[in-house]
């Protein structure tokens, strides 16, 4: 079992997103939070970055999958997000919310998924 997890919280990206067209025309701001459990113990990493999760390039990487095409559903950018980070980090599990900020009645709507 792994002694702890790197948090990013409150990410904002830009995707275009949603079911009607009209919504899917402009850009959205979105907030991404995430949960990664790294594959090494943090005591183990010897203090090198190559060992944990590079943050700022899953902040960069996050940014430009969202950026690339359209959705319907912030489930599947979620879904999508949670694929890369496994893909391309050394860690052994990832939790994914995404907020929208679309109905005027809310602070916002949201998705998690769990992978790993």
């Amino acid at each position: 079992m792994n002694e702890g997890l790197v948090r990013i919280k409150g990410l904002k990206i830009r995707t275009r997103i949603g079911v009607p067209d009209e919504e899917r025309a402009g850009w959205q701001e979105l907030r991404i939070d995430l949960e990664m459990t790294p594959k090494r113990q943090f005591s183990k990493m010897s203090d090198d970055i190559s060992a944990t999760v590079d943050y700022h390039a899953v902040c960069e990487e996050i940014g430009r999958l969202a950026e690339t095409g359209s959705r319907h559903l912030i489930e599947t950018l979620a879904d999508e997000v949670a694929d890369l980070i496994l893909g391309s980090h050394p860690v052994e599990n990832v939790k994914v919310s995404v907020r929208k900020f679309i109905l005027p009645q809310t602070d916002w709507v949201g998705v998690e998924v769990s992978k790993g």
